[in-house]
């Protein structure tokens, strides 16, 4: 039944990016959205511009990578480092962006403004019928408790017209930046790490230099200052030039600056180089300062995230990309609860995830803005110093504390070291045994619940392409299950028993089935074609012509697009019988009478929820009916599973007799 007009699944306030990716996630899943922002167009130029490798692979999983990357944003490969010497600036190294210890997909930072990303996400709202109406603002909100099913009352303004609109709605969303009107009205406090102690200038354009690495993020210490150069697309340099400190004479934290000013400034630290502008795209000052929201909701019906929640400097390139991943996480808890799939408890884990994660990022990013702003000795200095020390551990001493602290953070800046911790979605080996099967987290397993899941190259059976198996199902709200399974004639009973109890009508997956198997549209729906919640891939230690998909269980049949064979080699794991299997650390072979492969229950955001043991007989079914018996509505416990009534068991003996005849 249409909703009327002024009643909304969620009204989202302010259209930067965890607006928009939050926007884009619930409009594809069909949920009726009222969207504005307080600015009559969207971001022209500017504000952020680093997407980080992790994002890409988000990107890439939405279906947006490919639009974004059609902007030719530049690339940054390495970071070289430039210090102080006796004349002028000399350089001092560099280190990859995303160091080769990483299993990247995308080993790079691609850099173009956010208004390009912003564009593809509204493009992606307009194609799904959702709009963002400008310039609209907020006026006052309240949860008056009135409708149970929307308990939200929102007073919304056009700034042209001051026409007025009152709404109701089941959520309301928060992406309005630091200056949050719903977090004042909210009365929650933004903790600030510490004083302002630097303000900076930042500044686009199109430059001409003699400087060797104006292509290149580099980091630059100078006596005169300090400077981040940030290659752009359509040949600009984004250059961040440090105009005041705290440590200055006439400091002022609101220190501003002309364009020619901060263009002098940046003159000065790049000496013995020049620099000089063909033009100036974009121009702004600001103070550098870290701080935090106390809370990102106070009902679990209003929520925050983005720089709502979190802001630090732009010098470590996190803001947009803290931003995607809040978007995220929000988006497949809300579409599950409101689906009917999760209970509603599930809301408190958005903050509790997310904050500890911009926790981390804050005290990192208070160390790096520090090291970064601090002047540098330079090279004569350091030899003057030496020269005065006895000890031979002085030059380890001054070893640069800015670069090392860089290099010890790429796996958190890069996005792969995001890492949640155990909670109902997160099932680590640290749960008490008591209440958990001894079929999680098998000896050998390398998947850590809360992280992502290794990346992984095998072979489509179907079609015989190589692909990227975390890729092959799409940020579409479901769980995935990765069924490795080791080699075929290891696997075959519990491949086969795997298939029958989860098609059991005593399982969840059986419960939480919208499309019974005969109905199921094969052709067109290749992902969920059972379930809205559940998507199932199959990679067998096989070579694919070794593979048969008519010989495997009916479920398996089902999902024919996602079976796998394990046959490409992998560097990292070069002397690997199957490297996708080795690299998640499941067996190939049932070398200790108890299973070989498992099952990898990944989130709908990609990170892992838990890893099963595959064993033949329930065991593995019963598991993973333990672990989403959490978290869903109606769920089975353990003990209930095991204590099945008479009735259901007769119920399940004729459905195993059907199934193992068709088998």
């Amino acid at each position: 039944m249409a909703l009327p007009n002024t009643y909304f699944d969620i009204v989202i306030i302010g259209a930067g990016p965890v607006g928009l990716l939050l926007s884009v996630c619930l409009s594809r899943w069909g949920y009726k959205i009222k969207h504005i922002d307080n600015r009559p167009v969207p971001t022209a130029t500017g504000r952020a511009d680093g997407i980080q490798p992790r994002s890409l692979e988000v990107l890439k999983n939405l279906g947006l990578k490919r639009k974004i990357m059609a902007h030719d944003p530049a690339k940054v490969y390495e970071v070289a480092f430039w210090d102080p010497s006796n004349n002028g600036i000399v350089r001092t190294g560099t280190w990859p962006s995303c160091p080769s210890f990483l299993d990247a997909r995308y080993p790079f930072t691609a850099l173009l403004h956010q208004g390009l990303v912003e564009r593809v996400f509204i493009d992606d709202l307009a194609r799904n019928g959702t709009r963002v109406d400008r310039p609209w603002t907020i006026t006052r909100f309240e949860n008056d408790g009135r409708d149970n099913t929307y308990p939200v009352s929102v007073h919304l303004k056009n700034l042209d017209s001051n026409v007025v609109e009152h709404v109701h709605t089941k959520y309301l969303f928060s992406g309005e930046g630091a200056r949050s009107f719903v977090r004042e009205q909210l009365g929650i406090q933004f903790q600030h790490k510490d004083p302002v102690a630097h303000v900076w200038g930042v500044m686009d354009g199109v430059v001409r230099t003699n400087f060797p690495d104006i292509k290149m993020k580099c980091t630059i210490h100078s006596d005169y200052g300090s400077i981040m150069v940030i290659p752009r697309e359509a040949n600009m340099v984004r250059l961040y030039i440090q105009i005041a400190s705290s440590t200055d004479k006439d400091w002022n934290p609101r220190k501003t600056a002309t364009v020619e000013e901060v263009q002098q400034a940046a003159m000065n630290i790049l000496k013995p180089y020049e620099i000089s502008w063909d033009r100036v795209e974009w121009y702004s000052i600001y103070p550098i300062g870290q701080g935090i929201s106390e809370k990102y909701t106070v009902d679990h019906r209003i929520f925050m995230g983005g720089d709502c929640c979190h802001t630090h400097s732009p010098k470590a390139g996190q803001g947009m990309n803290t931003a995607f991943h809040d978007a995220i996480n929000l988006a497949w808890k809300l579409h599950h609860v409101e689906a009917g799939f999760a209970d509603r408890s599930i809301l408190e884990t958005y903050e509790s995830e997310r904050k500890l994660i911009a926790e981390t990022l804050l005290n990192f990013d208070a160390q790096y803005a520090k090291l970064f702003s601090q002047r540098h000795p330079s090279a004569s200095e350091v030899g003057h110093a030496n020269n005065h020390v006895s000890s031979p551990s002085t030059s380890k001493e001054e070893k640069n504390q800015f670069v090392e602290t860089f290099k010890a953070n790429c796996e958190f800046t890069t996005g792969f070291g995001v890492a949640y911790q155990p909670n109902l979605f997160n099932w680590s080996s640290s749960l008490p045994s008591t209440t958990s099967s001894s079929l999680f987290n098998p000896p050998g397993n390398k998947c850590t619940p809360g992280r992502i899941l290794p990346p992984a190259t095998v072979t489509r059976v179907v079609d015989a392409n190589v692909v990227h198996l975390e890729n092959e199902i799409p940020f579409n709200g479901s769980f995935r299950f990765f069924v490795f399974a080791g080699k075929p004639q290891t696997s075959k009973q519990a491949l086969k028993d795997l298939s029958l109890y989860l098609q059991s009508p005593q399982s969840f997956y059986a419960r939480f089935s919208t499309v019974s198997a005969e109905s199921a549209d094969l052709h067109h729906e290749l992902h969920n074609p059972h379930s809205r919640f559940f998507s199932i891939c199959l990679t067998i230690a096989a070579k694919r012509a070794d593979i048969l998909i008519a010989d495997l269980p009916e479920l398996f049949q089902d999902y024919s697009s996602h079976v796998y064979a394990d046959d490409i080699w992998d560097k990292r794991v070069p002397d690997a019988q199957a490297a996708a299997h080795a690299k998640v650390g499941l067996e190939v072979e049932n070398r200790d009478g108890k299973g070989a492969g498992g099952v990898v229950v990944v989130r709908p955001d990609g990170h892992v929820g838990c890893v099963v043991r595959l064993v033949e007989g329930r065991g593995t079914v019963e598991a993973l009916e333990e672990y989403f018996a959490g978290f869903v509505v109606g769920g089975r416990k353990r003990a209930e599973m095991k204590d099945w009534s008479a009735e259901e068991e007769k119920t399940l003996g004729k459905f195993e007799g059907g199934v193992r005849a068709h088998l």
